[in-house]
């Protein structure tokens, strides 16, 4: 396969996540929600979990593909470096005004946040992946996990005394109330679920993309790849499972557990995209997801700008996301049903968004 080819199933993949996303993000009422539409309360996976670390993971691959040749190119790479860096910081500058619209206020401003994350793990992985062997990237990711694991459970938290991995009492939280202060997740107000610590074994889920991209990209015979995919993501699931035994599966945390766990999906997520993508032809059903994938970032910010405005424009009284919801959903449906139903609403606004700038040919890079 061609290093310069682009993958149609990593878009469609990319499109799926990004549809999911917005489902989850967006339902009617948080009260009235599928379980699997949730989040993990704290120690746990459901699906709803997997959205952001399947992002990275897709970031990762996305660096394999855009940056191969300009890495194997002897020329000076000092224009793709400042390429990086620009980009990284744009990402975060996006997420910090997004983080601040339409209900500014500056001593509770959310510094980290999903966009922060993805700027800060999209910049360091583009500059490991430019300096380093696959074998190297490798190492580097064990290292990341091996090395958040021993922060977390055995570094005694200050003024705390001992390790733990309690709600806001961990090595993570204490060191977003240092650098952070206020300026963390609103509804946790002491941590932040995208802080620093945190971060770097998110790294590691994006040089698991990167790896993912590598062996794609190789001239193995498609089965042969299909296979080997197939087989690391088993083995990575299982391996997160049972790592979980004494490290658990946390998305908060984002606990070294939780990257194999995460990543061996992504893996058997994106071997049957690909399978029946680019290698059976199966084509039919994509094209609502190309749309989301080819805009990513754009879709993601559009869909936030939404709900926040939606948030600010009072009727009777209420926001009118409440008042759609309860008027034109809750009316005749039963919660649960109302909620999804107003979510699935969100998605197809999106996803008529995502269908114009494709069919213009508009594609939002940054």
């Amino acid at each position: 396969m061609s290093t310069t080819k682009r993958l149609l199933s990593l878009d469609v993949f990319r499109g799926l996540t990004i549809a999911f996303m917005i489902l989850v993000n967006c339902p009617g009422s948080w009260s009235s929600v599928y379980g699997m539409l949730l989040h993990a309360e704290w120690h746990g996976c459901t699906p709803t979990d997997l959205v952001f670390p399947f992002f990275l993971f897709i970031v990762g691959i996305a660096i394999s593909f855009s940056l191969s040749r300009r890495k194997a190119e002897s020329a000076d790479k000092g224009k793709v470096y400042r390429k990086i860096i620009s980009r990284t910081l744009w990402i975060i500058g996006i997420g910090l005004l997004l983080n601040g619209a339409f209900k500014f206020n500056l001593a509770t401003w959310r510094i980290p946040g999903v966009l922060f994350r993805i700027g800060i793990v999209y910049g360091i992985c583009a500059m490991i992946y430019m300096v380093t062997t696959a074998r190297q990237q490798l190492w580097i990711a064990a290292a990341f996990l091996l090395g958040y694991w021993a922060l977390m459970t055995l570094v005694p938290v200050p003024g705390q005394g001992y390790a733990s991995l309690e709600m806001g009492k961990d090595l993570g939280a204490w060191l977003d109330r240092l650098v952070f202060g206020g300026h963390v997740w609103r509804h946790a107000k002491t941590w932040d679920p995208e802080g620093l610590l945190s971060t770097v074994p998110a790294l590691a889920t994006c040089i698991g993309g990167i790896l993912a991209g590598t062996w794609i990209r190789g001239s193995m015979e498609a089965f042969a790849k299909w296979t080997a995919i197939f087989a690391v993501g088993f083995l990575l699931v299982l391996g997160g499972l049972l790592w979980g035994e004494v490290f658990p599966i946390n998305k908060q945390l984002w606990t070294s557990s939780y990257v194999l766990y995460h990543s061996g999906w992504a893996l058997l997520t994106l071997g049957t995209v690909w399978w029946l993508v680019d290698v059976k032809g199966y084509k039919g059903w994509t094209k609502p997801f190309v749309w989301f994938g080819m805009n990513p970032l754009f879709i993601f910010v559009q869909h936030s700008v939404i709900v926040k405005i939606m948030l600010a424009i009072k009727i009777d009284g209420s926001s009118s996301y409440a008042w759609i919801y309860n008027n034109m959903f809750l009316s005749w449906l039963s919660p649960k049903n109302a909620s999804l139903a107003f979510a699935l609403m969100h998605v197809g606004i999106n996803l008529f968004v995502a269908w114009v700038l494709y069919k213009k040919k508009v594609f939002i890079k940054v």
